[in-house]
């Protein structure tokens, strides 16, 4: 009777620090996404998406709205942008990105393009790679909201000092629910990203 209290108490113990976790990441990742950081940096990095043809899908575009205000509020003298390119597209997410930022003011050589990376992990390691050997070491990170957390952490760990500044509008944050989803997905991969030291989603 003793050992089966025992384990009771145990498995409870296991199942109150675990919903604690989570539930400690889940607000982490609202807070954060709360946040506009706006200092002064070497670089501002937006996450790529979507893109079709050379054309950036609709969240894609509004990532890339948000770095062109930082740069034109002189957060940073330029732009990099991430994410490489699927099979069969004829431009990278980089590329598509860079494009799009240069058809809408931003001079050519405050552009750089870095189309490497499948998912945020990949790209922000090669993005970091590229600032460090240009020995450029701030950035302020340009995603989705909810996104802002694990993005911030990932270039932290690749050693890049981070902010977050994320696009506040667009179809990721129209509604409670779809807030509420991206919450929840974000909090499970942050959590595998500490267990495991890989990205499990974009």
């Amino acid at each position: 009777m003793g050992v089966t209290r025992w384990i009771r108490r145990a498995v409870a113990g296991v199942l109150i620090m675990a919903l604690v976790l989570v539930g400690g990441t889940a607000l982490r990742v609202w807070y954060v996404a709360r946040a506009d950081e706006r200092p002064q940096v070497d670089a501002i990095v937006v996450l790529g998406a979507a893109q079709y043809n050379g054309t950036p899908s609709q969240v894609f575009a509004y990532r890339l709205g948000q770095a062109k205000e930082l740069y034109d509020q002189g957060v940073a003298p330029r732009i990099v942008t991430t994410g490489g390119r699927a099979p069969g597209d004829t431009y990278s997410e980089a590329e598509s990105g860079a494009r799009w930022l240069t058809d809408n003011g931003v001079p050519e050589k405050d552009v750089l393009t870095v189309p490497e990376g499948a998912d945020t992990l990949r790209s922000l390691q090669a993005a970091a790679r590229e600032l460090q050997d240009r020995g450029w070491a701030t950035t302020v990170i340009v995603s989705d909201p909810w996104h802002s957390l694990r993005a911030r952490t990932m270039a932290e760990d690749a050693g890049l000092e981070a902010w977050t500044s994320p696009t506040h509008s667009g179809p990721i944050v129209r509604t409670r629910e779809t807030q509420a989803w991206y919450i929840g997905r974000e909090t499970v991969a942050l959590l595998y990203y500490h267990l495991f030291g890989t990205d499990s989603i974009r």
